[in-house]
């Protein structure tokens, strides 16, 4: 990051203009594997500080607009929404109600079906170039810890959760 910084301008210069022109192509995704607390491993993907950036102008131009479609009463990946929101409005639903609904997809983030969520994003996105990166992010080959370069098969995504770390919530 300290060498990134020291030649930032050159390096969001390259970016843009990369990414202006359709020439960019995102570097492989460094996989790392953290241990959860129940000992399985959860699979993330590091992207390069250049992929980081180009990923928060993206999302800096959706998230306001895909936030207005959303339901009130989904709280996870969303800005601003936390666990401890989520559980203060069950309990505060377990007074109207008798029953609640959970909705955890185990796998999802492994198991996403590329053409459906592109599917998705044209259906809400008019913007053709931000389509276009998306799609170039989901299909970058992933780097493992042994050396080995693996493509992905149209299914999956090892795309780190974008957000400001300081914002609450926020891992």
């Amino acid at each position: 990051m300290e060498e990134y910084d020291a030649n930032r301008s050159k390096h969001l210069y390259k970016l843009w203009n990369r990414m202006a022109t359709g020439s960019y192509f995102p570097p492989p995704v460094k996989e790392v594997k953290i241990l959860k607390k129940d000992g399985k491993v959860r699979r993330l993907g590091i992207p390069t500080i250049s992929d980081r950036v180009g990923q928060m102008v993206i999302k800096n131009m959706l998230e306001p607009r895909l936030e207005k479609i959303f339901s009130k009463n989904s709280y996870g990946y969303r800005p601003h929404k936390n666990a401890h929101q989520a559980l203060e409005e069950v309990r505060k639903n377990c007074w109207k109600t008798d029953w609640v609904i959970d909705l955890d997809i185990k796998g999802f983030f492994d198991n996403i079906d590329h053409n459906k969520l592109m599917l998705a994003i044209n259906k809400h996105v008019s913007e053709n170039w931000i389509s276009f990166y998306i799609e170039r992010w989901l299909k970058a080959p992933k780097l493992t810890k042994s050396g080995a370069l693996i493509n992905n098969q149209g299914k999956g995504t090892l795309l780190a959760r974008i957000c400001n770390p300081r914002q609450r919530g926020c891992t």
